[in-house]
């Protein structure tokens, strides 16, 4: 390993690569202690802790995604997630209308350049969608905890809104979130991995010293009394934090090896294979899934808690089995949806047949292609149930056990999904730098 990181930092244009991704990652981490104008960070911090009371909220799986920014308030407290939302709305629209599809068939640069636009026109419409309901939350919060924001801010009314603080919150945080989404494709471009997943990371990570914290304080070691955790407990998490990772990775490595055979015109026969992934959408579902689970907090927020529809919202609350059930849901169609959209198996079997390949027992053209669609989906569904099982861990955990929502989302589901899967891409980009430049990387091949 020691070597591996020597060969590294020995290429330059990769030194250069990773010393880019470090600068701009340690801009996001820095955006994430500079609050918007006006307000009392500390204070408003105080309030979220206490107003979301300790148990699992979606509030705090925005916070864990932004790395903190969210409950202090922040410039960029929005994080990614506008863009994962415009994302997911811009997959489901190439899916849905042929003239998307069509453009991309036809001019796969023209295409893509113009879903990326309309992504981010989408983009901003989300992000003031989002930082409109949050200035509305403040206003709320300062209401019943005054002083979180600066009286001078509230003095300009107009239509009976704060209209001076609305627009500074607006401005403030869209401009953040924007810039930390530029920032994500700028580490895409000139830096090392996929920028936007290093960035959802980065905010996860930060929450390791709280995560510490939390264990030891329910630990209890000052005093004599039992703490809400013991060292029993700490030791099932543990093991079981091994084995999850253990089996996040094979999943997310693991794949199937369908055998091929290529004819010659010498009449020998030379073997080789087709891998198809267990898991082909990575990350991905887990990622749209919690995204698409934050909405009805949203709601909640816009619409009241006392209403119809804030009180039915709150039947999605993290822990709740409307909310397991709905998340198990959501990540089995994302994978299947993911994977329908990415995976192109007719393509495979075309360039199959013009390469004279061709999978034993199986005649080449359409046979081909349904074999590999019905080999396909029963890996789908075998990954999605594993993505379920490791994302619902977090909300079993703190039900069977009692331990700390913190401590629950470190140690399992999503955030580890994304770690794992995170680590693991930019390692390979990583490893295939190395290869390209003739160093064996990371990965040995024992034969």
């Amino acid at each position: 390993m020691i070597s591996a990181f020597k060969k590294i930092f020995s290429l330059p244009d990769l030194r250069k690569k990773i010393l880019i991704t470090f600068l701009l990652l340690t801009c996001c981490r820095i955006a994430t202690f500079i609050p918007v104008p006006g307000i009392n960070k500390e204070m408003i911090l105080n309030v979220f802790k206490y107003t979301t009371g300790g148990g699992q909220n979606l509030f705090q799986l925005m916070d864990m995604f932004s790395g903190g920014a969210f409950s202090q308030m922040t410039i960029i407290a929005l994080g990614v997630m506008p863009y994962i939302s415009a994302s997911i709305i811009m997959q489901l629209s190439v899916a849905i209308f042929p003239a998307l599809q069509r453009e991309l068939k036809e001019n796969m640069i023209a295409g893509r350049k113009k879903i990326n636009r309309y992504t981010k026109v989408i983009t901003m419409i989300m992000a003031i969608f989002q930082a409109t309901i949050y200035s509305k939350v403040a206003l709320s919060l300062n209401a019943s905890h005054n002083g979180i924001i600066i009286p001078h801010l509230l003095d300009l009314q107009m239509f009976g809104m704060p209209i001076l603080f609305y627009l500074a919150v607006v401005f403030t945080m869209v401009t953040g979130s924007l810039s930390l989404i530029w920032i994500g494709e700028q580490i895409t471009e000139k830096g090392v991995g996929n920028g936007i997943s290093l960035i959802i990371t980065l905010g996860i990570l930060s929450s390791l010293p709280s995560t510490i914290g939390s264990i030891i304080k329910q630990l209890n070691l000052e005093s004599q009394e039992p703490g809400q955790l013991n060292f029993l407990y700490l030791a099932i998490l543990a093991i079981a934090f091994v084995f999850i990772i253990l089996g996040t990775i094979l999943v997310i490595l693991g794949e199937r090896r369908i055998p091929l055979q290529y004819a010659r015109q010498s009449n020998n026969m030379e073997s080789s294979y087709l891998p198809l992934k267990i898991n082909y959408a990575g990350v991905i579902p887990v990622i749209f899934a919690s995204s698409f689970m934050m909405f009805p907090s949203i709601i909640m927020q816009f619409v009241g808690k006392n209403s119809f529809l804030g009180s039915f919202s709150n039947y999605f609350s993290p822990g709740s089995f409307v909310y397991m059930a709905l998340t198990v849901l959501l990540i089995m169609f994302f994978t299947y949806f993911w994977t329908a959209t990415q995976f192109k198996p007719d393509q495979i079997a075309s360039d199959m047949k013009k390469s004279s390949a061709f999978i034993p027992g199986i005649r080449q053209g359409k046979p081909t292609q349904h074999y590999i669609e019905h080999t396909m989906s029963r890996l789908t569904f075998i990954g999605g149930v594993v993505l379920c099982v490791i994302a619902i861990l977090p909300s079993l955990v703190n039900k069977i056990l009692s331990v700390d929502y913190k401590i629950c989302y470190f140690f399992g589901g999503t955030s580890l999904l994304i770690l794992v899967g995170v680590v693991l891409d930019t390692s390979k980009q990583i490893s295939s730098y190395l290869i390209m430049k003739r160093y064996k990387g990371f990965i040995k091949i024992k034969k």
